[in-house]
C-alpha cells in the first residue's frame, strides 16, 4: 500500500501570507486616493497580481502541485495576457479610422 504525502504549509507561513494580503489590500485603497494619472492603473494591476500570485502559489498550494497543474495555470495566464493584448490593441487602434459624420 502507497501512502500518500502531502505538504502542509505551517500556521506561520498561512498567517504570513494572510497579513501580506491584508497589507496589499490596505495599499491598494490607500492608491485609489492618491492620484497617479494614468500610472494608477499600472499600480492597482501590479498590487493585484501580486495577491493572485500569493492566493494562488500558497492557499492553492499551485507550487507543491504537479507539472501538468502548473502548465494548466501558465496556460490561463497566458490566455489573460492574449486577452488583455487583444483588448488593448483595439483600444489604441479605434481613433485609427474616421468616424462618418464626425
Amino acid at each position: 500500500m502507497s501512502e500518500r504525502t502531502e505538504h502542509v504549509d505551517s500556521v506561520a507561513t498561512y498567517t504570513i501570507v494572510w497579513v501580506s494580503l491584508l497589507i496589499a489590500t490596505a495599499v491598494t485603497s490607500a492608491v485609489a486616493f492618491i492620484d497617479l494619472g494614468p500610472f494608477s492603473v499600472v499600480v492597482a494591476l501590479a498590487i493585484a497580481v501580486l495577491k493572485m500570485l500569493l492566493v494562488a502559489l500558497f492557499f492553492m498550494h499551485v507550487r507543491h502541485s504537479t507539472k501538468l497543474t502548473r502548465l494548466v495555470v501558465m496556460g490561463g495566464l497566458m490566455w489573460l495576457g492574449i486577452l488583455i493584448t487583444l483588448s488593448m490593441a483595439d483600444f489604441i487602434t479605434r481613433g485609427w479610422i474616421g468616424v462618418p459624420g464626425k
